[in-house]
């Protein structure tokens, strides 16, 4: 059975948790490389474009908007439970699949400790790094960045160590909720990654109130302005390089660490402690019935 999860370009923290997390709760050689079946985790990875002959096995992935959705009644797919309860009624699931997003279930396993006091972190979305400025905005603002580019082990170690994350990466907040780092939300430059955030929220009951995110850079505030539907055309890219963009960066990297530090004084987030440990022990019972029900198959096999 093949681990399927989004690889883009570049690594992205909450695609790559993946292959931290699901080696270490599954057993020994569960995955493999044979195609012919496909285990969907972390991620808004349910979208109709996978081949029809592999067999699919979803375990708390989530319907991003990013494609047409799957028909997952189409005889192909084995869903053991999704993201929350709006990828659930998209997909014409009963609302108990809409357990949580399953890096909930990083809670079951022995995690890298905190690493340093790092007091307020701020965690971009990945496409940030390359549209925006915010290692510059970060250091005028004080506030420690997290590249979710980088080593999933060291990103956990380092949530574990702030006493609070600003975060516009979605898979910031979920991790940093399982593991109780008080965290905020930022509502996403790009528009399209928004809605998501409230498929996990609902799933643990949460009152999601994101804050606006102050560009940091001209082709950041156009995609902000436009609400990323023009971002992928060749006016974005000129706007980026154009000769207005040097000295208009200079000036919204100083309002972006000014608004971060705005930010740092908010008042963040937690689920609840039972809504959270309920969430997780009913996404481990599921999976660990998923497992049984996978040995019995084996067994009877010929």
């Amino acid at each position: 059975m093949k681990l399927t999860y989004f690889k883009g370009h570049v690594p992205n923290f909450g695609d790559e948790l993946n292959t931290y997390m699901w080696p270490r709760l599954l057993p020994q050689g569960f995955l493999d490389e044979d195609d012919s079946e496909l285990f969907l985790g972390i991620g808004s990875i349910l979208w109709e474009d996978y081949p029809r002959e592999p067999r699919k096995y979803v375990l708390g992935s989530g319907y991003g908007g990013y494609a047409p959705a799957p028909d997952v009644h189409d005889g192909t797919w084995d869903v053991i439970f999704v993201r929350g309860p709006r990828t659930a009624a998209r997909l014409d699931l009963p609302r108990s699949k809409g357990i949580c997003d399953s890096a909930i279930l990083l809670r079951k396993l022995d995690l890298p400790p905190a690493g340093g006091d790092l007091g307020v972190a701020f965690m971009p979305h990945f496409h940030s790094f390359t549209r925006g400025h915010w290692p510059e905005a970060c250091a005028q603002a004080g506030i420690r960045l997290i590249d979710p580019r980088d080593d999933v082990e060291e990103i956990i170690g380092k949530i574990r160590g702030a006493r609070m994350l600003i975060t516009e990466a979605m898979h910031g907040a979920i991790v940093a909720d399982a593991l109780r780092t008080p965290w905020l939300a930022v509502r996403p430059i790009h528009a399209a990654n928004a809605a998501k955030w409230s498929d996990w929220a609902d799933s643990l009951e949460l009152d999601l109130s994101p804050h606006p995110l102050q560009p940091s850079s001209l082709l950041e505030a156009y995609v902000s302005a436009t609400k990323g539907q023009r971002y992928y055309g060749g006016r974005a890219k000129q706007i980026g390089q154009s000769a207005l963009a040097k000295p208009a960066n200079k000036a919204l990297i100083l309002l972006a660490a000014r608004h971060l530090r705005k930010l740092s004084r908010c008042e963040p987030q937690l689920s609840r402690d039972d809504r959270i440990n309920e969430a997780c022990e009913r996404a481990h019972q599921a999976v660990e019935e998923f497992l049984r029900s996978r040995a019995s198959v084996m067994e009877h096999r010929p």
